[in-house]
């Protein structure tokens, strides 16, 4: 007969201690500092995992021996480890989505909060920006080199902005942006304040953010296809300080907005005086939204009002490339940035000067689509600008495309009604990816000559020693561009640019290779 040493059972309670050192380092991961709870949410998952392993196994030696006479402690344990996980799933969230409140159109400059992993905090903040750094070199006919003097190459940052926004109450939101690229170094951007929940008109804006016209206008400058907006961009109001409303319906298929603002502000948002007021509404449709947005058709319709003020109104455009900030000169003059054309700075190949019109009423269409791997979107402006019972118009309009070679679907913002950003299929460098591919192409007109009979001011002469030119202007744009997305938040663009113009009834052209290396986060 074999004899056997006999050895102690381990009771339940024994079990149960076992449990809890096994779990102790998660519990102690729990603890630490949220920096350090985000490090390896992984690796914790994974030993959350293998600890419930021990569990179950040691469970089933208990249930064998006919010792296990609380069953409830068990599923407490289970509880625990259930609750453990979920805590650190909301952790790998809060790391791409905050914990600001989500289903709020905040700005198409940062990207949309749609997932709400945990019960947001009041005041919160989300940390954003990008950067741009344009190149242009430029080919000039004999005309446009007589007419607006040399345009020199260049290189330097179009933009470089950092904002916040966020939530200080369940029903209020903010936004706070500024750029250091531009006159101001920093300059306001959007700054503004958010009241929900307003009976009738839904959300209601205090401040200065882009105003709702046009499709190409609110798209984010970092989602652009191209380097800058078409030519008719000039005409639609943008940023100015103000107030508004916006909302949409349950479905998100039809939004609406609509705001009245001060014209003319400086770098920080400012307005002196009487510079003139307008009024902005935009209404927009999608009527056909299918396959998760791979087919798609939206319609839009703008309406903005303008009356000047003592300083007058002016229209003004460089050729679809602004190139960084440089030397700015005086408005009156009709040639480069702000009348000049040197100091590094491209010119405005139509320029109204100050218009002392009565009123003017713009009325813009939308045309856009998706279809797979082709997106598509066309804008035909009308301004009708009345000077004394006399109405003058100056048109505009685009039409552009673009393919992605690479496969990719480019989304579409329903809070916003605008395209959005890509995110590669195979991010560059990730498991052989090559990035995102897409090439583009767009033609964009606007004629402002029509105005020249009520511009009263003299012609200047753009540069030292070239003749004086007239005010208003045409400029017909072909822009082709190739753009290399190499992941979410990496992108390089090319663009070729051919610009003709007749400006005082003589016609010139201007070709353009610009290049642009943005990052955001």
């Amino acid at each position: 007969m074999v004899s056997h040493t006999p050895v102690a059972k381990s009771g339940p309670k024994a079990w149960i201690v076992f449990g809890i050192l096994c779990c102790f380092p998660t519990v102690t991961i729990a603890t630490e500092p949220l920096r350090a709870r985000l490090t390896e949410p992984d690796e914790v998952l994974d030993r959350c995992d293998a600890d419930q392993g021990i569990l179950l196994a040691g469970n089933e030696v208990l249930s064998a021996e006919g010792a296990m006479s609380e069953p409830t402690t068990d599923q407490l344990i289970q509880q625990r480890l259930a609750n453990l996980e979920a805590q650190l799933n909301g952790l790998q969230q809060n790391l791409e989505f905050g914990t600001l409140t989500p289903g709020r159109l905040r700005s198409t400059d940062m990207p949309p909060v749609t997932t709400k992993s945990s019960a947001p905090t009041y005041p919160n903040a989300r940390l954003t920006g990008f950067f741009q750094l344009d190149a242009g070199t430029f080919t000039q006919s004999g005309g446009n080199q007589t007419q607006f003097g040399t345009v020199p190459n260049d290189m330097g940052f179009r933009r470089a902005r950092l904002a916040a926004a966020g939530d200080v109450a369940r029903n209020v939101s903010y936004m706070l942006e500024l750029d250091f690229a531009t006159a101001g170094r920093p300059s306001f951007v959007d700054v503004w304040l958010d009241v929900h929940e307003i009976p009738l008109f839904g959300n209601i804006r205090v401040g200065q953010w882009r105003h709702p016209f046009g499709m190409e206008n609110l798209t984010s400058a970092r989602e652009l296809t191209f380097l800058e907006r078409p030519t008719g961009f000039a005409l639609a109001p943008f940023r100015e300080p103000g107030i508004g409303f916006h909302n949409l319906n349950q479905s998100q298929t039809i939004t609406w907005a609509g705001s009245v603002y001060s014209a003319v502000a400086d770098a920080w948002g400012n307005t002196y005086g009487n510079k003139g007021m307008g009024t902005a509404f935009r209404l927009t449709a999608l009527p056909v939204y299918k396959s998760e947005g791979r087919r798609l058709l939206h319609l839009g319709f703008d309406h903005s009002f303008q009356v000047p003020g003592n300083a007058g109104w002016t229209y003004r455009s460089r050729a679809e490339y602004n190139g960084p900030a440089g030397k700015s000169m005086s408005q009156s003059s009709p040639g480069g940035a702000n009348g000049g054309g040197s100091g590094g700075d491209v010119p405005f190949f139509f320029n109204t000067g100050p218009l002392f019109f009565d009123q003017a009423n713009l009325v813009n269409f939308e045309l856009a689509g998706v279809y797979d791997s082709l997106h598509w979107q066309t804008e035909l402006t009308w301004n009708f600008v009345d000077f004394g019972g006399t109405t003058v118009t100056i048109p505009a309009a685009y039409a552009q495309a673009g393919y992605f070679l690479t496969g990719e679907v480019r989304p579409y913002k329903k809070m916003a009604g605008v395209l959005s950003r890509i995110k590669p299929l195979r991010p560059f460098g990730h498991e052989g990816g090559l990035g995102a591919w897409e090439v583009a192409v767009r033609y964009s007109y606007i004629n402002t000559n029509p105005i020249v009979p009520f511009q009263p001011a003299a012609p200047a002469a753009p540069q030292t020693g070239v003749a004086p030119i007239p005010w208003g202007g045409a400029l017909n744009d072909v822009t082709c561009g190739l753009n290399w997305y190499l992941n979410s938040y990496t992108k390089l663009q090319l663009n070729y640019i051919v610009s003709n113009i007749n400006r005082g009834g003589t016609s010139s052209s201007l070709s353009t290779i610009a290049a642009r290396a943005q990052l955001d986060f």
